[in-house]
């Protein structure tokens, strides 16, 4: 199991997301546990991303909503973390990191 690690910019993000959708909490809130637990379960749909992306991996939280993340190591310990970088809706984190 991997430990996750909330990065400011995720947690304005993962706020907004559930102010405007309450009832993703619950979906964002598993996929979470799945991610910590295996990044690379079928369901998630984890992939790693390419062009001015490359280098960070997208998982589903369903149809239309993503998180990014990124896996980091930690110097002292040599332990693999899973840092979250953002989430949103499909169409506006691609254009909000690509244009970033």
């Amino acid at each position: 199991m991997k430990n996750l690690v909330w990065s400011p910019i995720f947690i304005r993000a993962f706020k907004r997301v559930v102010k405007k959708n309450p009832e993703l909490r619950f979906q964002i809130e598993q996929v979470l546990q799945q991610i910590a637990e295996d990044p690379f379960q079928p369901n998630l749909g984890s992939h790693q991303l390419k062009g001015d992306l490359s280098g960070i991996w997208s998982s589903s939280i369903n149809y239309s909503t993503r998180i990014f993340f990124n896996f980091v190591v930690n110097p002292g310990s040599g332990e693999e973390y899973v840092l979250l970088l953002t989430l949103d809706f499909h169409d506006d984190v691609y254009y909000v990191k690509h244009c970033s």
